[in-house]
């Protein structure tokens, strides 16, 4: 059983850090230890197969990214990364762990469709993974069919308020997912935008011959994200099952959330790095049909009325508890391009898994989040809500050995043919010069990441059946 031996670095957890040496002997963590004597150390590096010096460094978990869409079907195409090349470039940006979702269609039963996914991944993952099972259609087959994928690890199961006549729920229909979910007591995941009233205002916007990019922003208002967040919380108030809001990018919609939370409601909130960055009128709203570079759904906010700032806020108080992605990537070529003359055909999905880590980063060479926050938003948090915890998202004897060393010295730039790895045609981050560098990552004990060089390889990463969510209250 191969033994690596970290020394010399800062061990960064949700709750301190402080000067550590870490032991792994085959895939697991054995020991976090004080640096002590110069003989202990010595004895530890002289047992081990490989030793890696972190002095100067961070020494954090491994990330966990709860939202992505490897190879998913959506508008006409899919999305642009496998789990091959998907889970690879995550491994590049310090993430080693993911929660991809499983689709079901109407017709369709979850157990096949979970079954499928299983296929598409099998043998392809450099990184762990895990599933969430997307309800798109709610019957009586369905919801018993719950009770199995939660025998079988898949315990968190996601709506849509959103995209009638493709994944949307009706009120009626949430109801019902909602109790047999907190009969289960699995995690209810929402996506909270008013569909039905989306749909109105896209029809009025391309009436008028409001056709580019910019306008999937206006017929999304925030109004109807924080409506629907709202009913989300009052259903889940009614039936007590824990809810969990993805991709939320409008304050308002946060404040419902925060405000559930101060009440003691099991409530959480998910945001992205998009939102964090990225606005309405700089990128949505970029020249000619760039701005399809950037649509995604919720959509990106303005920055005028002061969403990113708020959602900084509201990251920095705990009432968002992590920091996905929501990585859906799709090529400009031939994918978001479908969308040319009509926005409401753009295919809808950004690109960052990769980027994470980073970006979150520089949340704290701006003092936004303290380094703790950081690693609880990207690591921990998200392995205690999706029931993977303690064996995702800390270092500590007994976990898994996914471990990044990070360099807060060092210096990334995002782009095409420089750190990006993702199988897209652009970089929704294109130009960002980020203060921070994944040095070295390991995946189970495995280095896959180390001095610039890619060594892992598809079919490393196993499926991880998860518990039930350990992060409610």
């Amino acid at each position: 059983m191969a033994r690596t031996f970290i020394h010399g670095g800062t061990v960064v957890s949700a709750t301190g850090s402080q000067p550590l040496d870490v032991l792994v002997e085959g895939e697991t963590i054995v020991a976090v230890l004080q640096p002590g004597s110069a003989a202990l150390g010595a004895d530890l590096a002289a047992s081990a197969d490989r030793v890696l010096d972190a002095t100067g460094r961070y020494v954090i978990p491994g990330g966990v990214d709860g939202h992505t869409h490897m190879q998913m079907p959506f508008g006409g195409t899919r999305a642009s990364d496998t789990f091959e090349t998907g889970t690879r470039a995550a491994a590049w940006g310090g993430t080693t762990t993911i929660v991809d979702f499983v689709v079901q269609k109407p017709g369709e039963r979850v157990q096949d469709t979970l079954a499928a996914w299983h296929a598409k991944a099998a043998g392809q993952c450099a990184i762990d993974y895990g599933f969430h099972q997307i309800i798109g259609q709610v019957d009586d087959e369905s919801l018993k069919g719950m009770s199995e994928l939660v025998a079988e690890g898949v315990t968190s199961f996601k709506l849509f308020m959103a995209y009638p006549g493709v994944f949307y729920s009706t009120d009626g229909q949430i109801l019902r997912a909602m109790q047999s979910a907190a009969e289960l007591g699995a995690l209810l995941m929402m996506h909270a935008e008013n569909g039905i009233a989306i749909d109105v205002l896209v029809e009025q916007a391309l009436a008028r011959g409001q056709t580019a990019p910019y306008f999937h922003g206006t017929t999304r208002p925030w109004q109807l994200e924080e409506e629907a967040t709202h009913r989300a919380i009052m259903l889940a108030e009614l039936t007590g099952v824990p809810l969990y809001v993805v991709h939320v990018s409008a304050r308002q919609a946060l404040a419902r959330i925060a405000a559930a939370r101060d009440a003691g409601r099991n409530v959480f909130g998910e945001t992205c790095p998009q939102y964090l960055y990225l606005s309405l009128e700089d990128q949505l709203g970029a020249a000619g049909f760039e701005g399809a570079k950037w649509v995604c759904s919720t959509p990106l906010r303005s920055k005028a009325e002061g969403h990113q700032d708020e959602l900084w806020r509201y990251l920095r108080t705990g009432d968002v508890t992590t920091v996905g992605t929501d990585h859906c990537p799709f090529c400009m070529k031939d994918q978001k391009e479908l969308g040319l003359g009509d926005f409401s055909k753009i295919p809808n999905g950004i690109g960052g898994v990769e980027h994470r880590m980073d970006l979150m980063f520089q949340g704290v060479r701006s003092g936004r989040i303290s380094l703790e926050r950081w690693v609880e938003v990207c690591c921990t948090a998200p392995a205690r809500m999706f029931g993977m915890y303690p064996r995702k998202g800390v270092i500590s004897p007994g976990a898994d050995a996914d471990i990044v060393i990070y360099d807060p010295d060092g210096h990334t730039s995002i782009g095409l043919g420089k750190t990006h790895h993702m199988n897209m045609d652009y970089s929704a981050y294109e130009g960002f010069e980020i203060d921070g560098h994944v040095d070295t990552v390991l995946s189970r004990g495995r280095v896959v990441v180390d001095g610039g060089g890619y060594l892992g390889r598809a079919g490393h990463g196993r499926f991880v059946k998860r518990d039930l969510s350990q992060n409610l209250i």
